[in-house]
């Protein structure tokens, strides 16, 4: 229906309306059918390769988690910010799965098996996850704590190396590990079970098999916004640990161009205000800043209507710099600039980040 609206909507000057319902032709109707139709084919074939690939009952519990490159939806362009991570992020992922041959040589020039993005939550992590799948052209599958665990004793070990095996035959592949920390945190805790012990222990023997098998193109890429409590042998084995930082206002008047960019706004519409007024904001509570913006206008028609003033055709003012102002009292930053977590994260970041202090210091010789 979305898209039959879509269609009309942007192909007449004057839409029908009867009473307070949007009369959509057949035309677009048939048209919207016809594009849902191409698109179950697309995924019904590729849905159906992936299931030749699975080999038994346990790789077969990953495939409705695979989700094949075209069919991700996500590419950098549509993340308005965050250009050092994007750039990091291609040369460390896109071209080695896009250009294999030329890390082929040596023992230097190998593609990278792991990388962690830390960073407050709603900063674009996940986002970037499936935006650097489609950039590199791989499958990508995400995973969490309950695709890896089972009731049955020993059945966590076999979905693991399923995992690893079946990845093996979807390659290219990014395996995304959202909430990383849960999966795969400090082990020896008072409440640690031994069969997430077992797994874990088998998720990370894998890894180093991908590790001694430069040719398979397998990254692991793990996000977590409590980098802290992840086990000491996991950090060694993601080199590269990027921080996704809360944006500025330079980065958040991106973030809003993008989310703005199809919406109705009035044609003095400062963005330089709004992104100096959001500080503190993630991308994620710019989003629900905006929606709640949004409203207004529609709250305004209602109003109108209720007090007798109606008409055929439905015509919403333009969104103005005011309505954010007032959604801005009921969307606030959902993390404090200077709350704990926060500082936990700088610190961490300084210790073990590719930002951090550490990392940019000289080697302890001369020339």
């Amino acid at each position: 229906i979305g898209w039959a609206r879509s269609h009309y909507l942007s192909s007449v000057t004057c839409p029908s309306i009867k009473g307070d319902r949007l009369i959509i032709p057949r035309e677009s109707l048939d048209l919207a059918i016809g594009r849902l139709k191409a698109q179950e084919a697309s995924s019904r074939k590729s849905s159906e390769k992936i299931k030749i690939l699975a080999k038994d009952e346990f790789e077969r519990n990953f495939i409705s988690a695979v989700v094949p490159p075209n069919e991700i939806g996500v590419k950098f362009d549509d993340i308005g910010a965050l250009e050092d991570v994007k750039k990091t992020l291609d040369e460390l992922v896109t071209l080695p799965m896009r250009r294999p041959e030329l890390f082929s040589h040596g023992n230097l020039l190998r593609p990278c098996k792991g990388i962690l993005l830390f960073g407050p939550p709603g900063t674009g992590k996940t986002l970037l996850a499936k935006a650097l799948a489609t950039e590199a052209g791989a499958n990508f599958i995400s995973i969490t704590g309950s695709n890896l665990t089972s009731k049955w004793f020993g059945d966590a070990e076999k979905l693991t190396k399923a995992l690893f095996s079946f990845a093996s035959r979807l390659a290219p592949v990014i395996i995304f590990v959202d909430e990383v920390d849960s999966l795969l945190g400090a082990r020896g805790g008072a409440f640690e079970h031994e069969a997430t012990r077992r797994m874990r222990n088998e998720f990370m023997a894998a890894w180093d098999g991908l590790r001694s098998k430069e040719n398979q193109r397998i990254l692991i890429l793990g996000a977590t916004n409590r980098p802290f409590d992840l086990d000491d042998a996991v950090i060694r084995r993601l080199p590269r640990r990027i921080y996704v930082d809360l944006p500025d206002s330079q980065n958040r008047m991106k973030i809003l161009k993008i989310l703005l960019a199809k919406e109705n706004l009035e044609s003095d519409f400062r963005f330089d205000e709004l992104a100096n007024a959001t500080e503190g904001y993630s991308g994620s509570d710019l989003k629900n800043l905006c929606i709640a913006a949004a409203y207004r206008p529609v709250h305004e028609l209602l109003e109108e209507e209720k007090g007798g003033v109606s008409g055929t055709k439905i015509s919403l003012r333009p969104l103005k710099l005011e309505d954010f102002v007032q959604a801005k009292a009921k969307v606030s930053p959902s993390v404090a600039f200077d709350a704990t977590s926060m500082n936990e994260l700088r610190k961490w970041n300084e210790q073990y980040g590719e930002g951090g202090s550490r990392s940019k210091s000289p080697f302890g010789f001369g020339s």
